[in-house]
């Protein structure tokens, strides 16, 4: 077993294996360590995704759990490189980035096509799903449901401390009808910690990002598309990571500016609700 730091994968799958052994068995965890011949915090720390566990060390905890052959080899692969400072995912990775949102204290966010998913409004995450003709018709629920649940850390007491930089492009983008955009904007300009409004006239910033920091782990920088989930906790990503907020903090409208852009857009779809809100040119 070697200590290392841990990484958002990491702890998802230290966290798949406590599952597993609370689904699977009736040991907790100094039992658990006792059946393995292990010392208790081997377990706990296992668990936690703080240290890699060795090959021998997975197929004895899984053995253990009553898992077959298939499920331990699967489940190594996925276990090899979790704890690489740059990793990628299945874009539908949910449970990673929920468990990531979840822990963080600090979420800064750059967002240049969409409205951020912890921002999202039920029918505007539906639509995304909708419009990109990619998911399975019978999984978009599922999908929308998932992110909307991901959205309960930000009504608690402890919520992270937020910052939401979205690009004025994603405002102009024609989701879904008047009304659907409209509930948007209002969700923006009413339920979010800070939100920083980037002008259509900065384009030098083409790449969403998140940096998530944490109270006893390392900062991570997160980005997405269609095809891939991106993870980076290497230090020349992180601060890469914060070059780009400094940056956008120095460009993008101030927090009461954004409110009242985010009101025009309001305005101009009252005015118009056929119309697409504010125009393009």
């Amino acid at each position: 077993m070697t200590a290392i730091i841990s990484t958002p994968c990491s702890r998802e799958l230290g966290d798949e294996l406590r599952r597993l052994r609370e689904t699977s068995t009736t040991l907790h965890g100094r039992a658990m360590a006792i059946q393995l011949g292990w010392d208790p915090s081997k377990v706990s720390d296992i668990e936690l995704g703080k240290v890699r566990a060795s090959d021998v060390d997975v197929v004895q905890y899984l053995a253990t759990c009553g898992k077959d052959i298939d499920f331990i080899d699967e489940f190594r692969r996925r276990y090899y490189n979790a704890f690489d400072l740059y990793f990628a995912q299945v874009p539908d990775n949910v449970r990673t980035l929920a468990m990531t949102e979840a822990m963080a204290t600090k979420i800064f966010a750059y967002n240049v096509l969409t409205v951020h998913g912890l921002m999202q409004t039920e029918e505007y995450a539906r639509q995304l799903f909708v419009d990109s003709y990619i998911e399975a018709p019978v999984d978009i629920e599922t999908l929308v449901q998932a992110r909307i649940d991901r959205q309960t850390i930000m009504r608690r007491p402890n919520r992270p401390e937020c910052v939401f930089y979205v690009h004025e492009l994603a405002l102009r983008l024609p989701m879904g009808d008047a009304r659907l955009r409209e509930d948007q904007y209002l969700r923006l300009l009413f339920n979010t910690h800070v939100l920083r409004v980037v002008p259509a006239n900065v384009c030098a910033f083409r790449s969403p990002a998140t940096l998530y920091e944490f109270g006893k782990a390392a900062p991570v920088v997160y980005s997405d598309s269609d095809t891939a989930q991106i993870w980076a906790q290497d230090n020349v990503a992180v601060a890469r990571a914060r070059r780009l907020f400094e940056r956008l903090d120095a460009v993008a409208l101030d927090a009461e500016q954004s409110k009242r852009k985010l009101a025009e857009y309001v305005s101009g779809l009252r005015e118009d609700p056929h119309g697409g809100g504010t125009d393009l040119a």
